[in-house]
């Protein structure tokens, strides 16, 4: 055998470049060392020299349910996403899983190399798969950044994804709801226009166990635009005619945008005539000029009037009759005192049952019928109560016409009908007559308890609308 002679260090190619021992960290000399003397001191290994096995044992996850990871897709299929989160261990996001959004494709959703972050489902399903959910770890991700956002009342930010019954899922990370009445700072009825749109929005409300967020965004738009309503409202002064668009029609009015903010129309104050429902006058999208009515500044509300703006028939009435004169009208309702009889547009006048004929009527279905076309007499015109009473019976007796028929009837120098066939009219009477008999006029105290009677009633009966 042949023996080496001298120290080992004097051989350094022995220690090649690529041997194994190259890849374990040493101190600067390869070997250890002699001292003067010949003694030897090893190398010293330092802290970061690791097994083969340790190395390997680095690079594998531990995984257990509910864990969050993070990993790089490989892989996206229409049905679902390849994610790699560690040597050799790869999990599938089903689409399903990717986005709390429904039916999406995956490829809108991540992006081949993208580094993403998701929730284990289950280790092994029935087909030995690794099961990953990103929208369940988003999720977790954001009940923690929303909790802190509602702490401090703050707004959160998302993307509308759908329209539901009564309002919009919002997107925040998780499906928040916004009811529509909390869309803006008036209740919108058609949603669809924000389909796609980013909403900023206040939490409302926020209970994790029932998976429940309540959005507003009307809070958010009442912080943000505060300022400019005060100084919309103080620079509004009641008794102004402003001109608005209608932006909503109700059952108890309609809301006007004045440009700044609404203000409501009562359905009292849409018109002069009688009103079923707002929507008769006003529609959504229509301009309306209005006077402003009241300001209220602690409650931020405006009420307005239409009407007011309008001629009033009942002014404009009496400003063109007088008491005495014949007018035309329709019968419009039967009451058992009486019938209401319509003689302008808007405007009703009364006949109680003892002016309706010169003989005694004991029920107004025997001289007229609803939506018959008479004269009558103005016998009392009321213009601060808004009442007229009028009389089939003295209109029989002829008189002066009022100014709007004189063009179209034969009058005298003062404006009494002195023309026209009577023979009609006089027959009706005659048939009248023939089957009820002459009869007499009601005694004076009849007439007395019947002017009583309609004070009592007008007062509680509405006029009825004009058709």
């Amino acid at each position: 055998m042949i023996g080496f002679q001298g120290p080992i260090h004097r051989f350094p190619s022995l220690l090649k470049a690529n041997s194994p021992l190259s890849d374990t960290t040493i101190s600067s000399a390869p070997f250890g060392t002699y001292d003067a003397e010949g003694n030897y001191t090893p190398r010293q290994i330092t802290s970061h020299d690791t097994s083969f096995a340790d190395a390997i044992a680095g690079t594998m996850v531990e995984l257990k349910d509910g864990q969050l990871v993070s990993g790089t897709v490989v892989k996206i299929d229409r049905d679902e996403v390849l994610l790699e989160i560690g040597y050799k261990t790869e999990g599938v996001i089903p689409s399903r899983e990717l986005s709390i959004r429904n039916d999406v494709d995956p490829s809108e959703i991540v992006s081949l190399g993208e580094r993403i972050e998701a929730l284990v489902l289950t280790l092994e399903d029935k087909e030995g798969r690794l099961l990953l959910s990103k929208k369940r770890a988003q999720y977790e991700r954001a009940w923690g950044d929303i909790e802190k956002v509602k702490e401090v009342d703050g707004m959160v930010e998302g993307l509308v994804i759908e329209v539901v019954k009564g309002g919009l899922i919002v997107d925040i990370g998780l499906r928040g709801f916004l009811p529509a009445s909390l869309v803006e700072l008036r209740r919108v009825r058609d949603l669809q226009p924000y389909m796609g749109k980013v909403l900023q929005a206040k939490i409302i409300e926020l209970d994790r166990n029932r998976n429940n967020v309540v959005l507003s965004r009307r809070g958010f738009l009442e912080e943000t635009q505060k300022e400019q309503r005060d100084d919309f409202l103080v620079h509004l002064k009641p008794g102004e005619i402003r001109t608005g668009i209608v932006s909503s029609v109700v059952a108890f009015g309609a809301f006007v945008d004045l440009g700044g903010m609404d203000g409501l129309i009562h359905v009292s104050e849409l018109s002069w005539k009688h009103v079923d429902h707002p929507g008769s006058v006003v529609a959504i999208g229509d301009e309306v000029t209005v006077q402003v009515l009241d300001v209220d500044m602690s409650r931020e509300r405006i009420s307005l009037s239409l009407k007011a703006t309008q001629q009033d028939p009942w002014q404009e009435f009496a400003s063109s009759h007088e008491v005495g004169q014949l007018v035309y009208g329709r019968v419009t309702k039967l009451v058992p005192f009486g019938g209401f009889v319509q003689v302008g547009d808007g405007i009703e006048g009364l006949v109680h049952i003892s002016e309706m004929s010169a003989h005694h009527v004991d029920s107004p279905e025997q001289v007229v019928t609803p939506g018959e076309e008479l004269w009558v007499k103005i016998i009392d015109l009321d213009l601060a109560r808004r009442r007229i009473s009028i009389s089939i019976k003295q209109a029989a007796e002829g008189g002066e016409l009022a100014e709007e028929y004189r063009s179209h009837f034969e009058v005298d120098e003062q404006g009494n009908w002195v023309g026209g066939d009577d023979a009609e009219r006089e027959a009706a009477w005659a048939d009248y007559y023939k089957e009820y008999g002459e009869g007499e006029a009601p005694p004076a105290a009849e007439g007395a308890e019947a002017v009583a009677e309609v004070a009592a009633v007008v007062e509680e009966t509405p006029a009825a609308p004009a058709e």
